[in-house]
């Protein structure tokens, strides 16, 4: 699975979350510009990609007893309101019937209304964290300028007493 991240330059890439059976190679990115691989075009172009007589030295499904080569994979985007958030790559040993494309085609609706909702919720959470923050520092901030207050408070009453003592003295 594939994140979308929006760089502060306006690029935007992919970044590899998480994955299934998959075994990590060297070469291999964990992150991919939008339009750049076979992730990045499905990104771009908001259109699945099927992949069939995949050659068997181009992926490995590994689990605790062996490994082996897929038959298919898909690549699907992961869009809600017309923004791609994410990449579903998906791999099997059997090629994927029209039912599973289907099926796959609904699942990643549910799947971009659901990571909206997430990415929302973690957007809410760090505001009201720093929000939280804010306010502490703000609270440190108000107790510090209190104490300054009581401080000049009592600077003015002895200023007062000073210059009392010296009217008198004057008269």
């Amino acid at each position: 699975f594939f994140l979308a991240e929006g760089g502060g330059d306006g690029s935007r890439t992919l970044r590899r979350i998480a994955s299934y059976g998959f075994k990590p190679t060297e070469g291999v990115p964990d992150t991919f510009p939008f339009g750049v691989g076979l992730v990045g075009q499905v990104a771009r172009g908001r259109e699945r990609i099927l992949v069939t007589d995949v050659p068997p030295t181009y992926l490995k499904i590994a689990s605790g007893l062996g490994e082996a080569s897929p038959a298919t994979i898909v690549i699907l985007p992961v869009v809600f309101e017309e923004q791609v958030l994410g990449v579903m790559e998906l791999a099997s040993f059997r090629p994927f019937s029209v039912v599973h494309l289907q099926f796959l085609e609904q699942l990643m609706e549910i799947i971009g209304v659901s990571l909206n909702a997430i990415i929302a919720s973690s957007r809410t959470q760090a505001l009201l964290e720093e929000s939280q923050r804010l306010a502490t520092e703000l609270q440190n901030k108000s107790g510090e300028l209190q104490a300054q207050q009581r401080e000049l408070q009592q600077s003015n009453a002895e200023l007062e007493e000073k210059a009392s003592l010296l009217a008198q003295q004057n008269r």
